[in-house]
């Protein structure tokens, strides 16, 4: 994982593309400029693991471009549960549970991450109160979206082991 500025990233990173992305949607573009410029910037190659099981859970990854996997692991057992794409957020929820990571994220392809550390997202909440609600309420809707999906997939693998 390499770190990379803003400046000389080879992707789109404006705010006006930005806000294209689920988690950035109708954040101001000073605010979206400030987390960018105050956040890390890293590039990723495709098979590189950004975080690991038990690692410590004190920030979250934005994808800015590329796409990433998410593997679940409960004992010795892992499950890939989902592919984060541009726009997205991976790592809020053990950020602000303040627990270790529950699983791995690897990278799908090459892509560009922003890591928002939990030091920066009170900074955020600071400076940009308006736009953390709005980051906040973008956030918990992506919960819910994934929530969803994973019951669904709950219900789904029910029924086929219902049906053998």
């Amino acid at each position: 994982m390499n770190t990379v500025s803003a400046q000389t990233s080879q992707y789109n990173i404006s705010p006006s593309h930005l806000k294209g992305g689920s988690i950035f949607g109708a954040l101001s573009d000073a605010s979206i400029q400030f987390l960018t410029e105050q956040g890390t910037l890293h590039a990723v190659s495709k098979g590189e693991e950004i975080f690991s099981y038990g690692s410590k859970g004190d920030s979250f990854h934005t994808v800015l471009h590329g796409k990433l996997d998410f593997y679940k692991q409960h004992g010795d057992n892992k499950c890939r549960t989902r592919t984060i794409g541009f726009g997205e957020a991976i790592g809020f929820v053990s950020m602000i549970a303040l627990h270790e990571r529950v699983g791995s994220l690897y990278a799908l392809e090459d892509s560009l991450l922003l890591e928002i550390s939990s030091q920066l997202f009170s900074d955020f909440h600071d400076q940009y109160p308006f736009d953390f609600g709005i980051l906040l309420m973008n956030l918990s809707r992506d919960m819910a979206r994934t929530i969803r999906v994973l019951s669904n997939a709950l219900v789904e693998n029910d029924l086929l082991v219902k049906r053998n």
